[in-house]
């Protein structure tokens, strides 16, 4: 089974899960960059990352290779913002949601406070979703127990 893992990636915490699961599932790194990034730091990141996430924005992504036919299995990866999806991944599922709808589809998001389940289970209604996985911090915070749940998610 021929995995992709398409993801969003701002602190890293994502990019880091993402390279994990590639390693465990040999499976290929699609990173999605927006043509205008958003701001990354102080009071700008939160609000204008937030209000994106909430108003359900599908910004212009940078051209990225994905051909959906290659795979059974895509596995989504995105940060958490204000209870929902990173907006580049929701311009993914725009873009390509015909594809994704006959292949196994799972996803993660990481994330420092809270709000996780609340994105799974609004990406979920986007997209019927196999398997999920919520980790906190991931990069900054290396436990063992992040390492098992990447492998027992990794696992088709």
């Amino acid at each position: 089974m021929k995995t992709a893992i398409v993801f969003y990636s701002m602190s890293g915490n994502v990019r880091w899960t993402a390279e994990k699961i590639a390693e465990m599932t040999d499976g290929d790194l699609i990173e999605l960059k927006c043509v205008r990034e958003f701001p990354d730091k102080g009071f700008r990141k939160f609000f204008w990352g937030g209000k994106s996430a909430v108003m359900k924005e599908k910004p212009e992504l940078q051209p990225y290779s994905f051909d959906g036919n290659k795979y059974d299995h895509i596995i989504l990866g995105s940060p958490v913002w204000a209870s929902n999806i990173a907006p580049p991944l929701r311009t993914f599922i725009s873009e390509n949601g015909n594809l994704l709808k006959n292949k196994t589809v799972s996803a993660f998001v990481c994330m420092s406070g809270a709000g996780g389940q609340k994105a799974l289970e609004k990406l979920s209604d986007i997209i019927s979703l196999k398997k999920t996985m919520i980790l906190i911090d991931p990069k900054d915070r290396q436990k063992a127990e992040n390492e098992e749940k990447i492998r027992e998610f990794s696992i088709i």
